[in-house]
């Protein structure tokens, strides 16, 4: 049975801090939104406008939290004062009754590469194992996508395959996604 809380928690381990979004990550959203590269690898749109960022963070994320289809925290690395904001990562696609969970995340560009990403996942990966008890947390990950993958291997998670044709990119190119999991059972935590 999934534990699921009411609203985000805050976890921190080391330089990294998971926590809940908040209005003043509206901005910071906005802006590394605009870098190409998140836009090619996740769903968030090309587009990306200051609306979608207000919409994500006042409306989509707390209606997910209530309705138990994502659970999304804000990355910040850094210490006391001198936090700043990296990215996002979240629980989504879930199957609650198979106790298992999809990872989902992107990194501010100029974060990429300095192990945050990896760091988050580790986080909430435990978390997801030992809090809320998930069995299973898997990633799909564009096949191009080689930070991804190597952060997902970084962070503990198994390749398991490719999916061939699984997703489309926003000018509609069919893309083979690449698997990775991590299992609880195996899973060695911080």
């Amino acid at each position: 049975m999934i534990w699921w809380p009411t609203e985000v928690p805050t976890l921190t381990y080391g330089l990294i801090t998971l926590r809940p979004l908040e209005e003043k990550d509206i901005p910071n959203i906005f802006k590394s939104c605009q870098d190409p590269v998140i836009p090619k690898f996740t769903r968030v749109p090309v587009d990306y406008t200051l609306a979608h960022a207000e919409f994500f963070v006042r409306e989509k994320t707390p209606k997910s939290i209530a309705e138990k289809t994502e659970l999304a925290f804000a990355i910040d690395y850094g210490n006391g004062n001198e936090r700043e904001f990296a990215g996002v990562i979240s629980f989504h696609s879930m199957d609650l009754p198979d106790l298992v969970a999809e990872l989902g995340y992107w990194i501010r560009a100029d974060v990429r590469g300095k192990g945050v990403g990896t760091t988050a996942a580790r986080m909430l990966t435990n978390f997801g194992f030992e809090s809320m008890g998930f069995e299973r947390i898997e990633a799909l990950v564009d096949v191009e996508n080689s930070l991804s993958r190597r952060l997902l291997l970084s962070a503990g998670y198994t390749l398991e395959g490719i999916l061939r044709k699984k997703s489309r990119r926003h000018d509609g190119c069919c893309i083979d996604m690449a698997v990775y999991s991590a299992l609880r059972d195996e899973w060695k935590g911080l």
